[in-house]
């Protein structure tokens, strides 16, 4: 089982800001790669490039699907100033551009909020919950992510693996590294894009592609496992906008994020 550094490690191209990266097919979803795989390897490109090792906000869009295998990371720096660095990242592959995104980069402070509207998940403790299987029942294909990230949900609304969701929209569930790492800033990237999709829990079963996601960071996480609580906005045409947020082993909130999914509606 391959560490999600190893995952995600860049070759740069001498005296210059592009990158070589192997996209590992453990990190895949129905053979596909995980959007957030991906954008947290676009991101570890972008703190390679300029003077700030940590990222803030990541916005990034998802054209085209790449293969497991290497692929191409270019980083342009938009501003580098003593507090933060803009940057926009590239991945491609053969020749064909697969997904961009826009990162603002800075030192991510330990400050305790002055204000949160935003409340922990509410979980049973973590060995009371469902460890997802990379074989999932009924799914219809291998999520391999499974294996490198151990995801245990809450069982309450998981009415849905029987034909019966809750429709109430939410799937929450605590996070490990399955190699026994703690998450970091990057890692995070994969937490906030959780596996199954809320819309199974509306009785829309199915592959949910990210279209587009932005992520918050907002602390270095703590030692341990997260939980994250992942809840669908609208529905409609196709579409489904999902909320991600991850509290870490001290209930203090890391990271954030909203995706724009696809979906097929029955």
């Amino acid at each position: 089982m391959g560490s999600f550094h190893e995952a995600t490690a860049l070759t740069r191209e001498p005296g210059t800001d592009l990158f070589t990266v192997d996209l590992d097919p453990q990190w895949t979803v129905g053979g596909r790669m995980h959007g957030g795989y991906l954008l947290a390897a676009m991101a570890r490109a972008a703190t390679e490039v300029g003077p700030h090792a940590h990222p803030h906000a990541v916005s990034a869009s998802f054209a085209v699907p790449p293969q497991a295998g290497p692929a191409r990371v270019s980083v342009e720096v938009l501003r580098a100033g003593k507090g933060l660095t803009q940057s926009r990242v590239r991945l491609g592959q053969d020749g064909t551009p697969c997904a961009e995104a826009l990162l603002t980069l800075g030192p991510l402070a330990d400050h305790e909020p002055y204000w949160s509207g935003v409340t922990p998940a509410d979980l049973p403790p973590e060995h009371e919950c469902v460890r997802v299987p990379a074989e999932a029942p009924g799914a219809g294909f291998r999520v391999d992510l499974m294996d490198v990230v151990e995801q245990r949900l809450d069982p309450r609304p998981l009415g849905f693996l029987g034909g019966t969701p809750s429709r109430q929209g939410e799937i929450s569930g605590w996070q490990r590294l399955a190699d026994g790492s703690d998450w970091d800033p990057l890692s995070l990237l994969v937490a906030l894009d959780p596996v199954p999709p809320v819309s199974y829990d509306l009785g829309i079963p199915g592959w949910a592609p990210t279209l587009q996601i932005s992520a918050y960071l907002r602390r270095p996480p703590a030692p341990g496992p997260v939980r994250v609580r992942m809840r669908a906005g609208v529905v409609a045409g196709d579409r489904m906008d999902e909320v991600a947020e991850a509290w870490d082993s001290k209930d203090r909130l890391v990271a954030q994020a909203t995706q724009l999914a696809g979906v097929r509606l029955p």
